[in-house]
């Protein structure tokens, strides 16, 4: 029952009280990767960068280390998001 409530919640990408760490607003990840926010909006439904709906409106949230993840690959592809994106997916795969 608990392994299917946690395919469940990775597969929403919905927060609960066991996530607690340091969380991002959109505006704050599109000023440090110098995109509009709207780009960041795009990535998050393409799947290139994981957020996380907080309230019932579905505001995004974006966990501070993977957005430090994501940037350090995003720098070093030379601003190739998708590029970054499979990377940090490995990356979490292996971890």
């Amino acid at each position: 029952m608990l392994s299917e409530w946690r395919r469940e919640e990775e597969r929403t990408h919905r927060s609960t009280a066991t996530d607690i760490c340091p969380m991002l607003t959109i505006k704050q990840v599109s000023q440090l990767m110098h995109v509009h926010p709207n780009t960041v909006r795009r990535w998050t439904e393409e799947g290139i960068i994981t957020a996380y709906r907080i309230t019932p409106r579905g505001d995004r949230r974006f966990r501070e280390d993977d957005v430090s993840r994501f940037l350090v690959r995003f720098r070093l592809n030379g601003g190739d998001p998708r590029e970054a994106a499979s990377r940090v997916a490995i990356r979490q795969a292996v971890a």
